[in-house]
């Protein structure tokens, strides 16, 4: 009984909100300072709101298209070739920055953990999260519960060590000020890091395919699974910037170094390189079934074209985090927010007795 519950119901949600949980929220603290708390607190419930929605809209597409499809797959079943390709595309220029953006900071931690320099971390990253994609998704989701245990742990631990250190003023202060224009910047800044953090589209098939003859339950394990990692980033966001004001840095956890002590800072790196690793390990995954499914590649050449190429892109010394972050979050992720509402139309006025799969 408990085994089936951890299986139909524990297992899947680990699988989203551990895939959602990636590197972006580590920006959401300086944002907040450049954006001020307050608003930043209804840009949460707002995002968090609308990217729900379209999570619900994509699992009941889901559950309308044939399986082991991804996105592109799913625009070109239900809107055309065409549009298909122009998905194909930004979906790869999307995966390609987001690894790109794992493997940047990821690296960086492991070096501040470890000492040497980050080109020697990346590799090792790399090659590690290279054998995990290798063996499916019933791997990574086990990887993945394990992880967001972990992470929930880490966090307290930062949370109960930087609770006295908690500056009540610093959810006064902000870097916006409206008489250089920085009420219209500001309000681009909040909304491409936070819908990159929350965005998890892509592991709603692969959630589908673990909720087995259960497909009514998929809708609230959708719910609670972008709730979580959206109350996950609001806590991490208090802690950080309650912690270090002005002082917030684009990490992070760079500013809380002098105030909580090397211990505290360790685990809070340790949390940074397990979620990266493990949000690197699954989009890495799920782009690979996409080249492998969607477009018939072999499994050898479809994994080397998956991953390979944000290793060499971040040789070539492309590294900048929140340009990229924001890029991703903001106009590309549109773009498919978009496509999703128009397949979402085209499902709910589908011919009578065209029936979901089961």
């Amino acid at each position: 009984m408990l085994h089936q519950f951890f299986k139909n119901y524990i297992l899947p949600i680990a699988t989203l909100s551990g895939g959602i949980i990636g590197v972006g929220f580590l920006a959401l603290p300086y944002v907040a300072l450049q954006v001020g708390f307050w608003p930043m607190i209804f840009y949460m419930i707002l995002f968090t709101t609308l990217v729900t929605i379209l999570h619900i809209m994509f699992g009941e597409i889901s559950m309308h298209t044939p399986d082991f499809k991804r996105f592109p797959g799913f625009v070109e079943y239900h809107l055309g070739k065409t549009l298909g390709v122009v998905a194909f595309l930004l979906m790869i220029v999307g995966v390609y920055g987001t690894l790109l953006a794992y493997l940047i900071v990821g690296s960086q931690f492991l070096s501040t953990i470890f000492g040497g320099h980050t080109i020697i971390w990346a590799l090792v990253y790399f090659l590690l999260a290279a054998i995990l994609i290798m063996f499916g998704i019933r791997i990574i989701s086990r990887i993945e519960f394990l992880g967001l245990v972990i992470l929930l742990l880490a966090l307290g631990i930062i949370f109960f060590s930087g609770f006295s250190h908690i500056n009540i003023s610093n959810f006064f202060i902000s870097n916006f000020n409206p008489s250089v224009g920085g009420q219209i910047s500001n309000l681009l800044l909040a909304f491409g890091p936070i819908v990159f953090s929350l965005w998890g589209t892509g592991l709603i098939p692969e959630t589908e395919e673990l909720v087995v003859r259960r497909k009514k339950v998929l809708k609230y394990i959708i719910i609670i699974s972008t709730l979580i990692p959206a109350i996950f980033y609001t806590v991490f966001m208090v802690i950080i910037l309650g912690v270090t004001g002005p002082e917030t840095t684009q990490s992070a956890l760079d500013g809380i170094k002098g105030l909580l002590g090397n211990g505290v800072i360790s685990i809070a790196v340790f949390m940074g390189v397990l979620t990266t690793f493990i949000s690197f390990v699954v989009q890495g995954h799920i782009f690979h079934q996409t080249l492998r499914f969607d477009l018939r590649l072999s499994p050898f050449f479809s994994f080397v074209l998956a991953i390979f190429p944000p290793l060499v892109l971040f040789l070539l010394g492309m590294t900048q985090f929140i340009g990229i972050v924001s890029f991703i979050g903001g106009p590309l992720l549109s773009i498919d927010a978009v496509l999703i509402v128009l397949m979402y139309l085209k499902i709910t006025y589908r011919p009578a007795g065209r029936e979901i799969r089961n």
